[in-house]
C-alpha cells in the first residue's frame, strides 16, 4: 500500500480526534470555571471570568487564590453533617436498591406464578410515571406510618423502582440461562444460595451500572430530602448548598467550593465502576 493510499485514514483520524478534542475541551470547560471560582475572593469572583490577573505566572495573581472558601464551609456551615448524610443514604439507598431491583428482576423472569403478566405490565406502565408524581402519595403514606422526618422514610420508597425491576428482568431474560438454575435446583441448591451464588456473578455489569445510576440520582435527589426530612440535621448535601443563598445575597465562591466537594465522590464511584457501567449499559447489544 502507497503512502498517498493511506492519508485518507490518517487525516481521518485526525479530524476524528480533532472533534473529540474539542467536545472533552467544551465539556471540561464548566468544571475548570468551577474550581477557579472555588478558589477565588468575592472581589475576584466579579472582576474575572477565570483567575484573577496580575504579574504572576501566566499572568494570573496566584497570591490572591485562597483556599478560605472551604475552610470557611466547614466552619461556618453544617456541610460536614450533610456530607455524611449525603453519603450514608446514596450507599444504602443504592445497595438496597440494587439488590432489591436484582431480587424483583430475577422472579419476574425466572419464576412462573398467576398474575406474572400483569405484573409485569404494571411495572412497565409505572416506568413512564414521574417521580414527582409519587410525593403526594408517598408521604400521605409515610405520615400515617410515623416515617416522616427519619431516614428510615426517606430510604424505603426508592428500594424498589419501576424502572430497576424492568432493568434487571430483561437482564436476567438476557445473561441467565434457565438451564443453570434448574441444575442447581437439581443439585440440592436453595434459592438464596442460587440468587447469591450463580444469578448475580452473572448479571455483574448490570449490577455495577445500575448501582452507580441509583448512587447518581440519590446524591442529586433535591426534592424528595426537603418534603420527607424536614429536619436540617437529616439534609443530604444537595438540600445544604441550596441553603447557602443568603437572603439578601450569596457568596457565590462558598457555593462552588460546596458544589466542587458534592461532584468528587460521584466522579471517584463512576472511575471505580466505569467498566461495569459501560459493560452493564452494553450487555444487551449482542444476545449470545
Amino acid at each position: 500500500m502507497s503512502p498517498l493510499s493511506r492519508l485518507p485514514k490518517f487525516t481521518g483520524r485526525i479530524l476524528v480526534t480533532a472533534m473529540l478534542l474539542a467536545a472533552a475541551a467544551l465539556t471540561l470547560l464548566p468544571f475548570l470555571w468551577m474550581i477557579c471560582a472555588s478558589v477565588k475572593t468575592p472581589q475576584d469572583y466579579y472582576t474575572s471570568q477565570f483567575l484573577p490577573g496580575g504579574d504572576g505566572l501566566l499572568g494570573v495573581a496566584w497570591e490572591r487564590l485562597t483556599l478560605g472558601n472551604f475552610a470557611r464551609l466547614f466552619r461556618e456551615q453544617p456541610v460536614a453533617r450533610a456530607v455524611i448524610n449525603s453519603v450514608m443514604l446514596s450507599s444504602l439507598c443504592s445497595v438496597l436498591c440494587t439488590l432489591c431491583c436484582a431480587a424483583g428482576g430475577y422472579a419476574l423472569s425466572k419464576f412462573t406464578f398467576r398474575g406474572q403478566r400483569t405484573v409485569t405490565v404494571v411495572i412497565l406502565a409505572t416506568v413512564v410515571l414521574p417521580p414527582v408524581l409519587l410525593l403526594g402519595p408517598a408521604f400521605e403514606t409515610l405520615y400515617h406510618l410515623g416515617l416522616l422526618d427519619t431516614y428510615a422514610g426517606f430510604i424505603l420508597p426508592t428500594l424498589a423502582p419501576a424502572f430497576g425491576l424492568y432493568l434487571f428482568r430483561q437482564a436476567m431474560l438476557n445473561s441467565v440461562p434457565s438451564e443453570i438454575i434448574e441444575s442447581a435446583r437439581i443439585d440440592g441448591c436453595g434459592e438464596t444460595r442460587i440468587f447469591f451464588q450463580i444469578v448475580l456473578p452473572l448479571v455483574r455489569p448490570m449490577l455495577g451500572a445500575f448501582l452507580i445510576i441509583s448512587f447518581i440520582g440519590t446524591w442529586n435527589n433535591f426534592i424528595t430530602p426537603q418534603v420527607i426530612l424536614q429536619d436540617p440535621e437529616r439534609h443530604p448535601l444537595s438540600v445544604a448548598i441550596f441553603h447557602l443563598r443568603g437572603l439578601y445575597g450569596a457568596d457565590y465562591g462558598m457555593i462552588m467550593a460546596a458544589t466542587l466537594i458534592s461532584i468528587a465522590p460521584v466522579m471517584a464511584l463512576f472511575l471505580f465502576l466505569q467498566r461495569e457501567f459501560i459493560a452493564g449499559l452494553t450487555s444487551g447489544a449482542v444476545k449470545g
